[in-house]
């Protein structure tokens, strides 16, 4: 079974929707009280991670459920460059480009990876030890905490990124016991 597709946009509309549309596949499919939770929980890493990491999103989101296997799926554009190209692929299970699984796949990941755009950094002749010492300096620290993909990891069988261009498909497999 497949369900709606949900779209995602940056001003966090779709979110609600995506999250609603993951509780009803679960209970569509009965699943138990704490299945259903870890489902609306995956769901709710995806967004936050894509959005975390990518800076935008314009996402189709939805799921498929064949018994007690269930995939989510969520697909975005967004302007690549290394930094994550580097931070999305960390994220996948293999540690590998989905996309990049044949011979042409392979050719074309690497000719994407070495056109991809360094990520822009603003450089400041203090080091950053020496500004966390200063009390009134505040640090806005940019990188991503990673959290939504340590949760992902704990919670799923299999986490799945494909890139293409500037295309990244997020693919995520739980199977559940029966109840």
């Amino acid at each position: 079974m497949k369900s709606d597709v949900i779209t995602i946009d940056n001003a966090g509309n779709g979110f609600q929707d995506a999250v609603a549309e993951t509780r009803k596949v679960a209970e569509y499919h009965q699943l138990c009280k704490k299945d259903v939770l870890h489902l609306e929980l995956i769901a709710e890493e995806m967004l936050s991670l894509m959005r975390s990491v990518t800076g935008e999103m314009k996402a189709s989101f939805w799921l498929e459920m064949e018994g007690r296997h269930c995939t989510l799926h969520l697909t975005t554009k967004t302007v690549m460059d290394k930094e994550k190209r580097r931070l999305l692929i960390s994220t996948a299970s293999s540690r590998k480009n989905e996309a990049a699984n044949s011979f042409l796949g392979f050719l074309r990941n690497a000719f994407e990876e070495a056109i991809t755009a360094e990520a822009e950094h603003s450089y400041t002749e203090i080091p950053m030890d020496v500004l966390r010492d200063i009390s009134s300096y505040s640090v806005d620290n940019p990188e991503w905490d990673r959290y939504e993909r340590s949760v992902l990891r704990k919670i799923a069988n299999h986490i799945a990124i494909a890139i293409r261009g500037g295309t990244v498909d997020m693919t995520v497999s739980k199977t559940f016991t029966a109840s």
